[in-house]
């Protein structure tokens, strides 16, 4: 991107992260993790004032995705933290405890693709209210539980099924952008990509005709799938018709209009042909490579 606008956009991400560590500061203190906490906040002042003087832009947006991540575990708590350390299992998010993670940029990083409007209302409103959705349902159901009264069980059931769908896919939707993304997957994601689909562009091909023809409201989505051992196109209406379960998504586009219609207005198709200028193909080679480690008996 272009030098000064990525300077800017990272200020600007310093920004929202420290003002999203001020909200949690207090809280987090209480971990007894207090020096790599405050280490973890010098590291972004450090990043803040090396985004007022360099220009390098992969450098310095390995760091803050470093930072982003750092952070992520803080918020997972110390006993997660840990745990990841030692390669043991995470601990669970509590039953209503699902929370709205931060994006690994600036809300204007990814213009002119995806304008900051879209981005602040998307991942603030939008993303907030299915993590808000899926912590009723899951209260509720628990209360059905304690209670033995599962005379709305379908209700709860649909509105988990819903939201719990539209957290997970936005979740991952926003690690799998970048400002500095596009080009093409390198490594065994392109390999695979070309033994499953003949090559990169019949691919890109495939994946962009799913999106734009979506019906209503819904996604595109490239997973693995452990049954089959190999890559697979799914559109998935709403967050959670049409899908398939045992599979592991890799690479996922939002076309609910909420995603670009203030920008694009009905122009789905223009939206998709940009939105590949901004794949973070790094991080879905990440997803790609942890997936293929799943291999159930083909049947």
């Amino acid at each position: 991107m272009n030098g000064y606008w990525f300077r800017y956009s990272l200020l600007e991400w310093c920004r929202e992260m420290e003002a999203e560590w001020a909200s949690v500061k207090g809280q987090l203190r209480e971990s007894e993790e207090e020096q790599a906490l405050k280490l973890w906040e010098e590291n972004l002042l450090t990043l803040k004032t090396k985004a007022e003087n360099s220009m390098e832009e992969e450098t310095l947006y390995a760091e803050a995705r470093n930072l982003y991540d750092e952070f992520a575990n803080y918020l997972s708590g110390p006993e997660a933290e840990n745990e990841r350390q030692q390669g043991q299992r995470l601990q669970p998010v509590p039953i209503g405890g699902h929370k709205l993670p931060p994006l690994p940029y600036a809300y204007n990083a990814l213009e002119p693709v995806i304008a900051e409007e879209i981005m602040r209302l998307h991942h603030s409103k939008h993303h907030q209210s299915y993590v808000d959705g899926l912590n009723k349902a899951e209260n509720e159901m628990q209360k059905a539980r304690q209670n033995g009264d599962f005379g709305l069980i379908k209700h709860w059931e649909r509105e988990a099924a819903f939201h719990g769908a539209g957290h997970y896919l936005h979740t991952i939707f926003w690690s799998i952008m970048s400002p500095n993304g596009g080009g093409t997957p390198k490594g065994q994601l392109g390999k695979a990509i070309n033994d499953s689909f003949g090559s990169f562009e019949k691919f890109k091909k495939h994946f962009s005709e799913a999106a734009k023809n979506v019906e209503a409201v819904g996604w595109a989505i490239l997973v693995w799938s452990p049954r089959s051992h190999r890559l697979e196109i799914l559109q998935a209406e709403k967050h959670q018709n049409l899908s398939q379960w045992d599979v592991v998504p890799l690479l996922v586009l939002d076309v609910w209009e909420h995603a670009y219609y203030l920008q694009y207005k009905n122009e789905r198709a223009k939206y998709v042909d940009n939105w590949w200028r901004i794949v973070n193909w790094n991080e879905v080679e990440q997803r790609f490579n942890k997936a293929r480690t799943i291999a159930w008996q083909p049947f």
